[in-house]
């Protein structure tokens, strides 16, 4: 039976031990639970031998949900506890020196999804900067990465960072949050006390699941649509959606979970997928669809689509190759409706300048690929092949788990 990060913190006295007398925050949101399912924060404050003195939410917060990109979270005292919960997703996205003075260790318990747009990530990455600057500790929690040790897509490429790219990562990464703060020490030449306190019992590699312990532990959004595990198998891919004119399914119950847009026919996509290069199809079950957002991108309008299922027989865990799956979709439409206006203009997480697909994939290839009518699935295979090569180069002393 899995035991997180926080299970072992809580049972081991003597983990526990170097945190007695120093001032403790805790970063967390609403999935920083325990197996059991009570939050970390509420444990932590009952243990009685940990001095926590703030807390800290990223983005959506720690307690509350905040349902869509660019909707804040304001500082609060906590309801329970009556401590301090800082924003980072506010006023601010970077800690402040007057948050910093708050504590002298700080425990980091988030439930992130494996890929690399997720903005917990970058919350991580801001955190260690400034903790290592500031003198402080930094203790992760270590949790499940449920979409696996697969990886795949492109490493975001220099001048191309954002609150969406904290660094040079790749697009679906393979690794725990305690395995990437690893890497982030390493690439930034942090010196900072880091500390990981690993999982007892995680199989990644393991079925069904395949990096989510299923039957095991219940599934709590960690954003507000991150609803399924099979919502983050899908994220390295459908996430690209948000830089697009197409409905990511945010207004319906299965966010990027699927795609459609009311002026295209996804049916004439699927076919043009199948026989542009079917091998990157494999290992999902691709369902035509309708849906009716009933809020954001095509509020209101019933709209032709594709929804993406790995909770079936179908799944092939070796095969789904979600950041390729997408690709060729957008390619597909482009070349089905040359002239469709498919990239997103308008703001997205504060950028005003540049393109969102461009902030999503970490430079302007894949958009000029997708634009390319000559390019084939050929010419992009040769560059994440190679992105995903040196990935694995750099991580691979950095796993904490078989």
């Amino acid at each position: 039976m899995i035991q997180l990060g926080i299970d072992c913190l809580l049972a081991d006295p003597g983990l526990r031990r170097p945190l007695r007398g120093r001032r403790v925050a805790v970063l967390g949101h609403p999935a920083s639970v325990t197996s059991s399912g009570r939050h970390s924060l509420d444990v932590l404050m009952e243990l009685g031998d940990l001095q926590i003195t703030a807390a800290f939410g990223p983005q959506h917060g720690m307690r509350g949900d905040k349902q869509d990109n660019m909707v804040e979270s304001a500082d609060c005292i906590d309801p329970c506890h009556g401590i301090p919960i800082f924003s980072l997703y506010g006023d601010v996205r970077y800690p402040t020196p007057t948050m910093l003075e708050h504590f002298d260790v700080l425990l980091v318990d988030l439930q992130d999804i494996g890929t690399r747009i997720y903005t917990y990530v970058t919350t991580l990455a801001y955190l260690l900067e400034a903790c290592a600057a500031a003198g402080k500790s930094l203790w992760v929690l270590d949790r499940p990465n449920p979409a696996g040790r697969p990886v795949e897509g492109s490493i975001l490429k220099p001048g191309w960072e954002s609150f969406v790219g904290a660094g040079p990562l790749i697009m679906r990464h393979g690794l725990t949050l305690g395995e990437l703060a690893r890497w982030f020490v390493g690439e930034r030449r942090l010196d900072i006390d880091l500390q990981v306190i690993p999982m007892d019992d995680y199989r990644p590699d393991e079925a069904p699941g395949y990096g989510w312990p299923l039957a095991e532990l219940a599934w709590v959004n960690p954003s507000p649509n991150a609803s399924s595990l099979n919502m983050a198998r899908c994220f390295p891919g459908t996430v690209l959606f948000e830089g697009t004119t197409l409905s990511e399914g945010r207004g319906t119950t299965v966010a990027l979970e699927l795609v459609g847009a009311p002026d295209l026919d996804f049916g004439r996509i699927l076919a043009r997928m199948e026989s542009e290069c079917a091998a990157w199809t494999a290992g999902v079950f691709i369902r035509p669809c309708w849906f009716e957002p009933t809020f954001h991108k095509h509020a209101g309008q019933l709209c032709s689509g594709l929804q993406f299922h790995t909770d079936n027989a179908q799944y092939r865990h070796d095969q789904f190759r979600p950041y390729r799956l997408i690709a060729l979709l957008l390619k597909s439409l482009r070349l089905e409706y040359p002239d469709y206006p498919l990239w997103r203009a308008f703001p997205y997480e504060y950028e005003t300048e540049r393109l969102a697909i461009d902030l999503l994939a970490g430079g302007t290839d894949l958009r000029e690929w997708v634009d390319d009518r000559a390019a084939r699935p050929g010419d992009l295979e040769q560059c994440l092949a190679a992105d995903e090569a040196d990935w694995l180069a750099q991580t691979q002393g950095l796993r904490l788990y078989a």
